[in-house]
């Protein structure tokens, strides 16, 4: 029997299929271990440098993540990190399939695929991905609505994580990429509805809400101080009654109170992995798996008796 906290009525199954993989909320958390196939990850942790063999340097990621104790994989081939420039889906799809195609060969945890395009999120199912991981939470960065890979995630009967997101004016410096001036009338209000947004249009677009997970976009359209604000506050977002997503890992919100550049982030990251856990979070999405595992176990032992 889970000992752990109860999911809202209105959260609609407390279980996610994920082909043989079964999710269940509330029992742990569940760590979701990045695979970047970009060659200018903000945390330079990108696989698809110059002459690299993709699948092959995914796939030992990824058997890395799977011996560490990843419960899930999640590739994506379009770097979001602050000031990146967007990438032609040709090349989206040159990235991504290869390590789809040679995680699904020979790993049993269930993939995610990072995108917004409806392109590549149907030639990634075809090739074995089993979810959505859309940024933009099914709007464009126009903030119109992105119908056609709405359509498919409903055909299709898959997961989607909806993440919150703005556009924003971004600044790189010495430490990475962040958003100095991002305007909220009531920072976590703001939030709230703009996810009820779009999880009101995927189920008016026949997605089902037990296959939704919210994710409230920590890094993503918000200044270092309102990350800061919304892992303090982010057990309010527990009233959406949906599971959530926290990506948080090696971001500029850690990066720029201790001084640190990305890749030495990884203790502020297992801090933030705990708190959110504590916080309610269902999903952490991590760069070093190992670390955050074992910062979710313990998380998981006082919060949730797991």
């Amino acid at each position: 029997m889970d000992r752990g906290r109860s999911v809202p009525e209105q959260a609609g199954s407390p279980t996610l299929e994920l082909g043989d993989a079964r999710l269940v909320w509330g029992s742990r958390s569940y760590v979701m271990a990045i695979i970047n196939v970009t060659p200018d990850s903000f945390s330079a942790d990108g696989l698809a440098t110059p002459g690299a063999d993709i699948a092959a340097a995914a796939l030992a990621q990824a058997r890395r993540a799977a011996d560490e104790g990843a419960d899930l994989l999640d590739v994506g081939g379009e770097s979001t990190r602050p000031g990146a420039e967007p990438i032609g889906i040709e090349e989206e799809l040159r990235r991504v399939l290869p390590a789809i195609r040679a995680l699904a060969a020979e790993l049993a945890l269930p993939i995610s695929v990072d995108t917004y395009h409806a392109e590549v999120a149907a030639a990634a199912l075809d090739a074995g991905a089993r979810m959505i991981n859309d940024i933009w939470g099914l709007r464009t960065p126009d903030r119109g609505w992105n119908a056609p890979l709405a359509q498919l995630v409903a055909a299709r009967r898959v997961p989607i994580v909806l993440m919150h997101n703005r556009r924003a004016e971004a600044r790189v410096g010495a430490l990475g990429g962040h958003y100095p001036r991002v305007e909220y009338a009531d920072l976590l209000g703001d939030i709230a509805a703009e996810l009820r947004e779009s999880v009101a249009y995927a189920e008016a677009q026949g997605i089902a809400r037990g296959r939704i997970i919210a994710d409230p976009g920590i890094g993503f359209g918000k200044t270092p101080a309102q990350n800061l604000e919304l892992m303090r506050r982010l057990a309010e977002l527990r009233a959406l009654g949906l599971p959530l997503l926290i990506g948080a890992s090696r971001k500029s919100f850690i990066g720029l109170p201790l001084g640190l550049p990305p890749h030495q982030r990884d203790e502020g990251t297992a801090a933030v992995t705990a708190l959110a856990i504590a916080a309610g979070a269902d999903i952490v999405r991590v760069h070093n798996v190992q670390m955050n595992v074992r910062a979710a176990r313990i998380a998981d032992a006082i919060v949730r008796g797991a």
